[in-house]
């Protein structure tokens, strides 16, 4: 390991986090798995259930409104004890919403899929509010950010193999045209279907119990209780008169809007801007779908499209090809950052992610697809480095309160991807919908302006 590595996992001491911070960061990795399945969902259910873009948007309330509802208690959690039974609470309820999974498709319940996505989410957001200010703290602090944006670095990974898991598993198994079946077959596809999602998540469940005996049994884990006399009240009070802090949360609330809105409505948009859908009765065209294979080799090629292929899976390629540019460049702006200031570099990729809305929203066909995949290009430098400058200055123990909130404002994800769902059902248009990602990248744009001129004042006071 090079010494700039060693430099980034290990403390003032000269104790090195190297065995710990795989270990969590694999967490990264497992939630990006969950979030993107998630996503898919929207498309998968549209079609088992024949829904709206709003009543789909009620599994990323169901998801994301519990990352709100439980990063508080997580906080109290790691607050009493320590970061590692913060993981094992987080990994054994993300396992148990997974195999809730198989009493929702027996009852065939869209509730109680929602419910069981509630509990894995819990779950998640336990992990999330651990996890990212556990990687803060191996190492010294002015690589935080750094170290941060690296682990994060392996949560779009997971997501790719999220979507590539779906579309295996759950989106090759849907069927089109369900208007024109028998009652009969029709109950016998949504069976099957059910059957696809429910067993995925359940085959996620058993990784997640091998991980869990792992997290039980290894004692390697640094563990660190709070030690301090501050109260939870007192310590959100001065969370809150820290602006850097408290605008932080508001700026991850608008950034994770975004991102969920962005990629829940891929699928879709792909689907209607390449006219793969009947305008009027939203049933697939065939005959459109077919043109698109043989009319761009490029992509039939690149992710073996044929003639059985239906419309979800060509929006699933792009949906994919914007996981793999979220994940190539997040490692492009880990680098970037060792040259630039994280408010400054956050600034310019806001304005990227805004040029790109706009192609999203006033292009046609083909270009507007690509401006659609390209927001993920500047999307991936956002969360940890939000997260990370919010925290910075800010003491473990205060992190661990500070870190939930963070979380909390994954909440984003409920509000805004269901005002985005009634904007796209409301308009009758996937392109109009994407003015409200647009919204929420100018206020991460405005954060990362504002943070940079503190980053400026602190450097200009060290010298």
């Amino acid at each position: 390991m090079n010494t700039n590595k060693q430099r980034l996992l290990t403390d003032a001491s000269g104790r090195n986090y190297l065995i710990p911070f795989i270990l969590v960061t694999s967490l990264f990795f497992l939630w990006g798995v969950a979030n993107n399945m998630t996503d898919t969902l929207l498309s998968a259910f549209k079609n088992i259930m024949v829904m709206s873009d709003f009543q789909t948007s009620f599994i990323q309330m169901a998801f994301y409104g519990s990352y709100a509802c439980f990063a508080i208690p997580a906080a109290f959690l790691i607050r009493k004890y320590t970061f590692k039974h913060g993981i094992i609470v987080g990994l054994s309820l993300y396992a148990l919403g997974t195999f809730l999974f198989y009493p929702a498709s027996q009852l065939a319940s869209y509730g109680f899929y929602l419910f069981a996505l509630y509990v894995l989410a819990g779950g998640l957001s336990i992990l999330e509010t651990t996890a990212n200010p556990y990687i803060l703290t191996m190492g010294r602090p002015e690589t935080q950010t750094r170290r941060l944006n690296m682990a994060q670095s392996f949560n779009p990974i997971g997501s790719i193999s999220g979507i590539v898991i779906s579309q295996i598993f759950i989106l090759s198994q849907l069927s089109a045209n369900k208007s024109e079946m028998s009652p009969e077959q029709l109950l016998t596809a949504q069976h099957r279907e059910l059957s696809a999602v429910t067993l995925t998540y359940m085959g996620l469940g058993v990784v997640l119990l091998a991980l869990l005996i792992i997290m039980i049994f290894y004692k390697g884990m640094p563990a660190s209780r709070d030690t301090t006399k501050l109260s939870f009240g007192a310590t959100v009070k001065s969370l809150a008169r820290r602006k850097h802090y408290s605008w932080g949360v508001v700026a991850q609330f608008f950034y994770v809007g975004a991102q969920i809105g962005v990629w829940s409505y891929t699928i879709r948009y792909v689907m209607s801007t390449l006219q793969l859908v009947d305008p009027v009765t939203a049933e697939i065209l065939p005959e459109r779908v077919s043109a698109f294979i043989t009319g761009h080799p490029f992509w039939s090629g690149l992710w073996q499209l044929d003639a059985g292929s239906t419309a979800e899976n060509i929006g699933n390629t792009f949906y994919l090809s914007s996981l793999i540019l979220f994940t190539v460049s997040r490692f492009i702006f880990t680098a970037l950052m060792k040259f630039f200031r994280p408010g400054m570099l956050l600034a310019i990729a806001a304005a990227g992610a805004i040029l790109a809305s706009l192609t999203a929203i006033f292009a046609s066909g083909m270009t507007g697809v690509i401006g659609l995949v390209m927001i993920s290009f500047f999307m991936s430098l956002m969360f940890p480095t939000i997260y990370g400058i919010a925290l910075e200055g800010i003491s473990e123990n205060e992190a661990k309160v500070g870190g939930s909130f963070l979380v909390m404002a994954i909440l984003g994800g409920a509000v805004l991807t269901a005002v985005q769902g009634y904007v796209s059902t409301a308009a009758n248009s996937s392109n109009i919908s994407y003015w409200v990602p647009l919204l929420c990248f100018v206020v991460v744009a405005l954060y990362g302006l504002f943070a940079n001129k503190d980053e400026k004042q602190i450097e200009k006071s060290i010298q």
